[in-house]
């Protein structure tokens, strides 16, 4: 379960950051970024957190919405920032994830945190901070398994809205992974203008 151990290592001001999206085929990549300034304020949202894929749908529901509630008493900051399809087919999907985490870095407005804590292996180069990397640090770190569920939230209600507006693709269910249901409706109504056309798959369909 994930903890305080980390942050408490690297000070009082620590920012966690992850993403959500990477892999799909269509949609934006989402980045969610948390900094507890309380970290003793609510001991049943810490208890919960945990790596958001190991979570109900209903339970990160309800974690996303505790974390604003606690955003507004002051306890912990949040920032969401999103990265385009179009951006990500002009700049691949690694600098289109690194500039959604910058754009959430920058909506906690807070400029000088002692770190930020980035979940995976790879360091943004759009952060001009002190910055380390966790492998799978949404099972570890409270603040970035706070920002992984915050991604993981917002890009599927996003999703939910994009299935409304091209209902053909199931993306209510599958966020845009490459699905079944996803794949028939390439197949009957092709390529919407939010699908990754720099994905493989994508290619693949606007060639035939």
């Amino acid at each position: 379960m994930p903890d305080f151990v980390l942050e408490e290592k690297f000070g009082d001001f620590v920012v966690g950051i992850d993403e959500a999206g990477r892999g799909p085929w269509a949609g934006p990549v989402v980045a969610g970024a948390a900094m507890f300034k309380n970290r003793d304020a609510n001991p049943e949202l810490t208890a919960m957190l945990d790596d958001s894929k190991k979570l109900s749908a209903k339970k990160r529901e309800k974690i996303y919405e505790m974390l604003f509630e606690e955003a507004k008493k002051g306890n912990v900051l949040l920032g969401i920032g999103e990265a385009s399809v179009e951006e990500i087919d002009s700049l691949n999907i690694l600098q289109a994830t690194f500039l959604a985490m910058n754009r959430a870095f920058l909506h906690l407005n807070f400029d000088n945190p002692d770190m930020v804590l980035v979940d995976g292996n790879q360091i943004p180069s759009t952060i001009k901070c002190p910055c380390k990397t966790v492998v799978k640090g949404d099972a570890k770190c409270c603040s970035i398994s706070a920002a992984s569920i915050l991604a993981k939230v917002y890009r599927d209600r996003l999703m939910q809205k994009l299935a409304e507006e091209y209902p053909y693709y199931g993306f209510e269910k599958n966020a845009g992974y490459g699905t079944k249901l996803h794949i028939d409706g390439l197949k009957k109504y092709g390529v919407s203008p939010v699908h990754r056309r720099s994905y493989k798959p994508i290619k693949e369909f606007l060639e035939k």
